[in-house]
């Protein structure tokens, strides 16, 4: 006896557990069949054989599909079955590949932070996440944040990097990069296909001007080295760990970051040396800082949080370092128009001035790479010891009675940011 509408609604609710066909004749489809475990339990299933072997294919609540559809499915499969197809392991298949397309489904702003999340630890300047994700939230997400990775293209990208293209073209250069770079760990993760909408060489340059034809420098400013003794005699009057460790910065010629990252694990009291250690480095190789009598003496002076590894120089918060922005407050509150940074400048032009030392010296201890590759091959030596008596001569030079007429807030700029 074949199924019709009044028989599985009687059965659904006589609460009659068994396997009903539909095969009866009329327009039952063979193999159909209306399974009910209990009242609140009904189902149907394609019972059918492929390669000697039988299998059953769930079609679907049977409270929710009706006899008619049931049936119209059934045939569905049965057209299959005759092409050879094998309809439960095709649906298991189109299953899958829905669920893929699914998980590859990720929007920009997800992307982006598990970029982040996953690249973070090797950048050396914790600043740098900091940036990453406030250029991100501010240009890219409003934009493109919300949308998959799968339907991000060249207009869209444009749409990110136009308005801000002219007026903060540095900005918007890192932006362009920082999307290029999550947009490339999509292709590879196999989150999206094909080229990079954002990259620049052959692509982006034909629609937006080089940032040189429109970004003009900001220059950074720099006390002349003349005036630097007269600075540092009126920072050795100030008190508190900001001052002294923007005197330690300016002695060791370092830069900001290496200087208030520093560990005393870092320092060898007995060779007089610093060792900043590559993650710190700009260039990623340690370099050895020769530390001079003024500096020992300031190291000495230094309050040592505990016992362990801590920061030289200390911030407001336990275990934490020094804010860089407490070395600029002291120049604001100095009058200074410098900047840390340009410290750096005052020193080799010093060096260059003020001495016979080789350019390699000053470039060594300022831990600058050596741009031509066979002459950085050759150069084996850190020229430690003649470093060491640079850096003896600039303390003595930094530490003298300044002149007269020496004005601190005199300054000079130095090369573009």
């Amino acid at each position: 006896m074949g199924l019709t509408v009044k028989r599985v609604a009687r059965l659904l609710s006589a609460d009659a557990p068994g396997r009903y066909p539909d095969s009866g004749g009329g327009d039952g489809v063979r193999g159909l069949y209306l399974c009910v475990r209990n009242e609140n339990n009904a189902s149907w299933s394609l019972r059918y054989q492929l390669a000697k072997r039988t299998h059953w294919m769930g079609l679907g609540s049977a409270r929710d599909i009706s006899l008619a559809k049931a049936r119209e499915k059934a045939r569905a499969a049965r057209e299959k079955l005759a092409d050879k197809i094998d309809p439960l392991e095709q649906r298991r298949a189109e299953q899958a590949a829905r669920a893929v397309a699914a998980i590859k489904q990720l929007t920009f702003a997800e992307a982006a932070k598990q970029f982040i999340a996953q690249h973070e630890a090797g950048w050396k300047n914790p600043r740098h996440r900091e940036q990453w994700v406030q250029t991100l939230r501010q240009y890219a997400f409003p934009v493109i944040g919300n949308l998959p990775v799968t339907a991000i293209d060249t207009p869209l990208v444009l749409k990110v990097l136009e308005p801000i293209w002219k007026e903060k073209t540095e900005t918007a250069s890192r932006l362009r990069g920082r999307i290029e770079s999550v947009l490339a760990w999509c292709t590879v993760r196999g989150y999206r296909t094909g080229d990079n909408p954002a990259r620049w060489r052959g692509h982006l340059e034909q629609a937006l001007p080089k940032r040189s034809h429109i970004a003009k420098p900001v220059n950074l400013p720099a006390l002349a080295y003349q005036q630097v003794p007269a600075f540092l005699a009126r920072l050795r009057t100030r008190q508190g760990v900001a001052a002294q460790a923007l005197l330690f910065t300016v002695l060791t010629a370092a830069r900001t970051g290496e200087a208030l990252g520093a560990r005393w694990s870092e320092v060898d009291r007995k060779e007089r040396a610093w060792t900043v250690p590559a993650e710190r480095m700009k260039a990623g190789k340690p370099h050895k800082v020769p530390l001079s009598d003024a500096a020992m003496a300031l190291l000495e002076s230094l309050y040592r949080e505990g016992d362990g590894d801590g920061y030289l120089f200390i911030g407001s918060r336990p275990g934490a370092p020094l804010n860089p922005r407490a070395l600029h407050r002291v120049l604001a509150r100095m009058n200074v128009g410098a900047v840390t940074h340009g410290f750096r400048s005052s020193f080799r032009t010093w060096a260059a001035e003020q001495t016979n030392y080789p350019r390699e010296v000053a470039e060594q201890a300022l831990a600058h790479t050596i741009p031509n590759a066979v002459e950085r091959a050759y150069k084996r030596t850190t020229l430690l010891d003649k470093r060491r008596q640079l850096m003896a001569q600039w303390a003595k030079y930094c530490l003298s009675p300044p002149r007269q007429k020496a004005a601190a807030d005199n300054v000079v700029t130095i090369g573009a940011r």
